[in-house]
């Protein structure tokens, strides 16, 4: 009966050495499809599990320094379907340190059989094929020799498989960086958009795209493919924009894969996904320095606008000077006359009124077009705040509006001129309390610099949008209506702020409020190029 069964064996294995070339001729073929590693294994392990006729075929096959052991087997009872089963990856150093010998079969309850072939193209192993079967001497002595060819044709195959899978997976890489990089490079695209652009690109050039989405979030904004979802298999990296960490771009799988040299990614995946981020650092730096181009150039335009203003206001207030001061002079003369009727008299009040305001008026003008040097000492800005809050104290309680003082100790002095000071102070706190007209807060701080002091006037009112902030130190602009402003309060603050030296910027938000800071430089710094006279006490 033995003798027999054996007989039957080798009668099977010589019809099968006569399908050699047509096994191969399929395996070659299916390499040329460029499958995924799982898939590969699998289909080529049905086909040798048919062909050998055993009852299990086991492939640990070499990729990306690991080894990836599977297993397909047909089933023990009834009319099941093949089996196909993945094992965890194991290491190549791991698996080749226990000598020239094959691994050892990870099943091999209840196979009583086991031949093992080594697939390797010029002495470089690329698999090791452990057929198995259930019955004692499935395999006979020296059979397995014969079928070397066909190891030879296998590692030809996994090669060939290899190179295809790497191929197509570096085109699909260049091709995302090449539309990536055309992206970049439209300037009729906003930020947005390209980001977005990007987002939904991506997934394609991934080994899994089906199963892939991306994210990239940039600040508070966040750019994800259409239809994104979460996963547990994440590859990530950060986007740094001069040298500040701004967001990062990610790509993950929503199903399990297995692992490869990164979790379930490819090394090249990674060095795609770097090489992505330095674009889209590249794309918000051009962008950056374009927009801080723009406002530059705004503010050197504007810059000579008010130059331009501040000549002109100098020349129509030195002639306005004369005349007013006439109209002053005879008008109080006009009220001494004896026996002048009270109508008269009241029309008189009108005309020093109106006169007086008129000089106000030339008198900032003078200040914005910097024709009234400061005359400068050494003053202490705390002891400026308190003397000028003093006279809004009362103001603020009756308007509903709570006054906070955060005033720095051992503040250093500066030399500036104390009533100029007080202009600026008391320009900005009438502001800051006509933006809030149903009460609020206001706070008044100061704190010491590296190079100067500041002063910070905050409100909590109706804000500014941001086509009013670009234009609220134009001279005569102003958002209130006729007869309640000259336009002049804030570029009067401009023109003796800058004066000193010193530089003020604008933070407002509808609905939130406004604050400015006046950052004034320590000793005599800015001064002397202005031309002006230093005092001490």
């Amino acid at each position: 009966m033995r003798n027999s069964e054996k007989t039957k064996t080798q009668e099977v294995f010589q019809k099968g050495k006569d399908k050699i070339h047509a096994l191969a001729y399929e395996i070659l073929l299916l390499a040329n499809q460029g499958l995924l590693r799982t898939d590969f294994q699998q289909k080529i392990s049905e086909k040798l599990l048919r062909f050998f006729g055993c009852d299990a075929v086991e492939i640990w096959l070499k990729d990306h320094n690991k080894y990836y052991p599977s297993e397909t087997s047909r089933p023990t009872k009834g009319r099941r379907p093949i089996r196909f089963q993945v094992y965890p990856p194991r290491g190549v150093r791991e698996v080749e340190k226990m000598g020239p010998l094959p691994p050892q079969p990870i099943v091999t309850v209840p196979y009583k059989a086991v031949s093992t072939l080594s697939l390797d193209v010029e002495r470089n192993v690329l698999a090791y094929l452990h057929l198995k079967s259930r019955r004692a001497g499935f395999f006979p002595e020296g059979q397995m020799e014969s079928y070397q060819d066909l190891a030879q044709i296998l590692g030809i195959a996994l090669a060939h498989r290899h190179g295809q899978v790497d191929l197509r997976e570096r085109v699909k890489e260049l091709t995302c960086l090449y539309e990536i990089a055309r992206l970049t490079g439209r300037v009729d695209l906003s930020v947005e958009e390209i980001l977005q652009r990007i987002a939904d690109l991506l997934p394609s050039a991934w080994l899994y795209p089906q199963i892939a989405s991306a994210r990239i979030q940039i600040d508070e904004r966040s750019h994800s493919t259409t239809g994104f979802r979460e996963g547990r298999q994440l590859l990530s990296t950060p986007i740094w924009v001069r040298n500040e960490n701004r967001g990062r771009i990610e790509v993950t799988y929503w199903e399990e894969k297995p692992e490869l040299d990164e979790g379930p990614f490819l090394k090249e995946e990674r060095d795609l996904l770097d090489a992505v981020a330095k674009e889209v650092s590249l794309l918000l730096e051009r962008r950056q320095d374009a927009t801080e181009k723009a406002k530059l150039e705004e503010q050197l335009r504007h810059a000579d606008r008010l130059v331009t203003i501040g000549q002109l206001a100098s020349g129509v207030a030195h002639e306005l000077n004369e005349p007013l001061g006439a109209i002053l002079g005879f008008a109080q003369l006009a009220k001494k006359c004896p026996g002048l009727p009270a109508q008269a008299e009241q029309d008189l009040d009108k005309v020093l009124h109106a006169s007086l305001y008129a000089r106000e008026v030339v008198k900032k003008l003078l200040i914005f077009a910097r024709q009234m040097p400061p005359r400068k000492t050494l003053v202490d800005l705390n002891r400026v705040v308190e003397e000028g809050l003093f006279l809004f104290a009362s103001r603020c309680a009756k308007e509903g509006i709570h006054l906070k003082r955060s005033l720095a100790s051992d503040l250093p002095r500066v030399y500036a001129d104390p009533a100029q000071l007080n202009q600026v102070l008391v320009n900005l706190v009438v502001n800051a309390l006509q933006a809030m007209p149903q009460g609020g807060q206001l706070t008044i701080s100061t704190s010491s610099r590296k190079q100067g002091v500041s002063l910070i006037v905050e409100d909590t009112g109706i804000g500014m949008e941001q086509e009013v902030q670009e234009k609220i130190f134009t001279p005569f602009f102003t958002t209130k209506g006729v007869g309640q402003g000259t336009g002049l309060g804030l570029p009067v603050v401009h023109g003796i702020v800058t004066s000193h030296g010193g530089s003020i910027h604008v933070e407002s938000h509808l609905g939130r409020g406004t604050k400015f800071e006046i950052v004034l430089p320590l000793g005599e710094h800015g001064y002397r190029k202005e031309g002006s006279k230093l005092d001490t006490p």
